[in-house]
C-alpha cells in the first residue's frame, strides 16, 4: 500500500499494538499483545493483512481485517524456545527470518492446514529450519537489495554474509572501541551502515574494512558551547567525552575523554581555549584547536553548573553546587587563572549566570529560585536594590529567571520546568529547553505573562540547553536521555496554510548533530514576532505568518505553539 499505513507497540504494561492512516491520523485497529517485553513489529511485505510482533520468549502473527486483530502464537515445537527474539526479516518467497538471544536464525514458512468446515484452509507458520548464526544474540537481520542477507551479533561483534540458501559467505569484525553491534543498513554498492552500542555509526565492506562516520555520545549530555567566531560548537556529558563539532560539515573536529563526567562549558571570547566544568568541582581548561590540557583548577567537591566568561575574557565566574560563584581573573588568552573572589549569598546550588557588559554585575538563578545580583568590583558583594539593575543590558543572556525573561514560563509550571534559555546575539529572540522534549522561542525582551511562542519537536527526552551559533544562523540543542545532538536552522520567515505543519524530511535522528537539507547559504537574521501571534492552538488558528521560525535541518516535526 506504499507505506499508508503504521503499526506501533507503545510501552504501556499491555503493550499496545495499534494500526494507524498516518497521512490521516486516523487510528484504525488496536489490541493488547502481551505484558511481556516487545522487541519488534513488521508488517509482512507480502502479505499485507500480516503483522508480526516478537519479543521476550515470543513471536506472534497477527491477521489484520478492518478495525480488528487476531493473534496466532508461533510454537517453537522441537527447537529451544530463546528467552528474547530480537528481530525480524523476510525472504523473498515470504518467510520470516527471526534473530534471537541465542545466536540463532529461525526460518518461519507458511503451511497450509485444515480448518473448521466451511471456512476453508489456514495458513500457520512453523519453523522449517534452524541455523547456528553468531555467539552470543542476533541483533540485526537486513534483507539486501540482491535477495542476500546481513546479520549482526552482540557477543561476537561479527557481521556475517549470508547467501541466497542463507549459507555464510563473508564475515568481519567490528573493532572493540566502537562497541557491539545493534543495527545494519544496505549502504551504496557494497557497503554496508552499522549502528553500535557505544553511538557509532560506520561504513563499511567487507574487503575495506570500517570508517566512523559519526560517533555520538553514550549518556546525558548538559555542557554546551558555541564558538565566538568560528562555526563551532563543544558538547560534554556524563560518559566522560569532550567533543568538538563543526556545524557546517556536521563532522567531530576532535574528541577527548576526561577523568571524570563533564556538566558545563565556556568558550573564552578570543576562540583560543575552553573551560569544562565538572561533577565533582574540578575544572578543565582545554586548547580548542588541539584539545590539549592548559590547567586544572579545584573549587569546593560538588557539581560545577556554570561557567561564564565575561565578555573581554579578562574575568570567569564559575557557579556550583556548593551554593558560591567563584571568580578569576584570566590573563594569556584564558590560560592563566588566579582566584578573585567568591559570592555568597545564595540558599541553593547556582543554576545559572551572566555578566554585565562593563564586567561590574553578575545575575545569578539558583535551585530554589532566586534571582540574585552581585557588585564585583566591590569585594563580589550582594546588592540588596535589585531595581539598581532592572535595566542592565546583559552581555549574554541564560538566567531563566529574571526581568527579561520571565513571559517564557507558562502558567502552571514547575520551577524546574525549564532547563536552559539562551538570547541570540542580535537580542531578537530567546530559546528555550524544556523538560517536555521541546524547543521554544520567544520574542526578546519576554517580560509579559503567556507571551506568545512557538515550539518546535525533535527530542525523544529532556531538552538540556541550548546555544546559538555565532552568526544566529543556527541553534544547537542538546538531549538527556535520548543521547542526542540537533542543529535546527533560523528561518526569517515562514508562511503557513491554516492546519498547516511545516515539515522538513530529512534523515533518521540520530544522535549527532543533524543533517541539513536547507539551502547552505548563511540565512537571514531572524525578524520580531508578529503581535497577532498570541494564542497557542493545537488544532486550528495556525498564524498565517511566523515572523522568527526555526526549521529543524533534519528529521522534522515543526509544530506550532500549543
Amino acid at each position: 500500500d506504499s507505506g499508508t499505513h503504521l503499526c506501533v507497540i507503545d510501552d504501556s504494561n499491555e503493550h499496545m499494538l495499534t494500526v494507524w492512516d498516518w497521512q490521516r491520523k486516523s487510528k484504525i485497529a488496536e489490541i493488547k499483545t502481551t505484558n511481556e517485553v516487545v522487541l519488534a513489529v513488521e508488517f509482512h511485505p507480502t502479505d499485507a493483512n500480516t503483522i508480526i510482533t516478537c519479543g521476550k520468549s515470543h513471536i506472534f502473527f497477527w491477521t489484520w481485517s478492518g478495525n480488528s486483530l487476531s493473534r496466532k502464537q508461533g510454537i517453537f515445537g522441537k527447537y529451544e524456545k530463546p528467552k528474547f527474539v530480537q528481530c525480524l526479516a523476510f525472504l523473498g518467497n515470504g518467510d520470516v527470518l527471526t534473530g534471537d538471544s541465542g545466536g540463532i536464525i529461525l526460518i518461519w514458512g507458511k503451511t497450509t492446514v485444515e480448518s473448521t468446515p466451511g471456512k476453508g484452509p489456514k495458513g500457520v507458520y512453523q519453523i522449517s529450519r534452524q541455523i547456528k548464526a553468531h555467539d552470543g544474540s542476533v541483533f540485526t537481520l537486513c534483507q539486501m537489495r540482491n535477495g542476500m542477507l546481513l546479520t549482526g551479533g552482540g557477543k561476537d561483534r561479527k557481521i556475517i554474509l549470508w547467501d541466497h540458501d542463507l549459507n555464510p559467505e563473508r564475515e568481519i569484525e567490528v573493532p572493540d572501541q566502537y562497541g557491539t553491534i545493534r543495527a545494519v543498513a544496505e549502504g551504496k554498492a557494497d557497503q554496508f551502515l552499522v549502528g553500535t552500542s557505544r553511538n557509532f555509526v560506520l561504513r563499511g565492506t567487507f574487503n575495506d574494512g570500517f570508517l566512523v562516520e559519526v560517533q555520538g555520545h553514550t549518556d546525558e549530555l548538559w555542557g554546551l558551547a558555541s564558538h565566538p567566531f568560528k562555526d563551532l560548537f563543544l558538547t560534554c556529558a556524563q560518559d566522560r567525552q569532550v567533543c568538538m563539532w563543526n556545524s557546517v560539515d556536521h563532522t567531530l573536529e576532535w574528541t577527548r575523554l576526561l577523568d571524570e563526567p563533564g556538566h558545563c562549558a565556556d568558550f573564552h571570547p578570543s576562540g583560543a581555549v575552553v573551560a569544562i566544568g565538572t561533577h565533582s568541582g574540578r575544572w578543565f581548561v582545554l586548547d580548542a584547536e588541539t584539545r590539549d590540557l592548559v590547567s586544572i583548577h579545584t573549587d569546593g567537591n560538588e557539581q560545577l553548573s556554570v561557567m561564564r566568561y565575561s565578555v573581554d575574557g579578562t574575568l570567569l565566574a564559575v557557579g556550583s553546587h556548593d551554593n558560591f560563584i567563584y571568580l578569576y581573573v584570566v590573563t594569556e588568552n584564558g590560560r592563566k587563572y588566579s582566584r578573585y573572589g567568591k559570592c555568597t549569598g545564595h540558599s541553593s546550588y547556582i543554576t545559572h549566570l551572566d555578566w554585565s557588559p562593563d564586567n561590574k554585575y553578575i545575575m545569578s538563578n539558583s535551585g530554589d529560585y532566586e534571582i540574585l545580583y552581585w557588585d564585583i568590583p566591590s569585594g563580589c558583594k550582594l546588592i540588596r536594590n535589585r531595581s539598581d539593575c532592572k535595566d542592565i543590558d546583559w552581555t549574554t543572556y541564560t538566567c531563566v529567571l529574571g526581568f527579561q525573561v520571565f513571559g517564557v514560563w507558562p502558567e502552571g509550571s514547575d520551577g524546574t520546568d525549564i532547563n536552559a534559555l539562551v538570547r541570540s546575539h542580535n537580542r531578537k529572540v530567546i530559546a528555550v529547553a524544556d523538560d517536555f522534549c521541546k524547543v521554544h522561542l520567544f520574542q526578546y525582551p519576554c517580560s509579559k505573562p503567556k507571551a506568545p511562542s512557538h515550539k518546535y519537536s525533535a527530542h525523544s527526552s529532556h531538552v538540556t540547553n541550548v546555544s546559538f551559533t555565532h552568526s544566529d544562523g543556527h541553534l544547537i540543542s542538546t538531549g538527556g536521555k535520548d543521547m542526542s545532538i540537533i542543529q535546527w536552522k533560523l528561518v526569517e520567515k515562514v508562511t503557513l496554510p491554516q492546519n498547516d505543519i511545516v515539515v522538513d524530511v530529512g534523515a533518521t535522528k540520530v544522535p549527532i548533530p543533524a543533517r541539513e537539507n536547507a539551502v547552505q547559504s548563511p540565512a537571514p537574521l531572524p525578524q520580531p514576532f508578529n503581535e497577532m501571534n498570541q494564542n497557542e492552538s493545537v488544532t486550528g488558528s495556525s498564524p498565517a505568518s511566523l515572523e522568527s521560525n526555526l526549521e529543524q535541518s533534519a528529521e522534522a516535526s515543526e509544530e506550532q505553539s500549543e
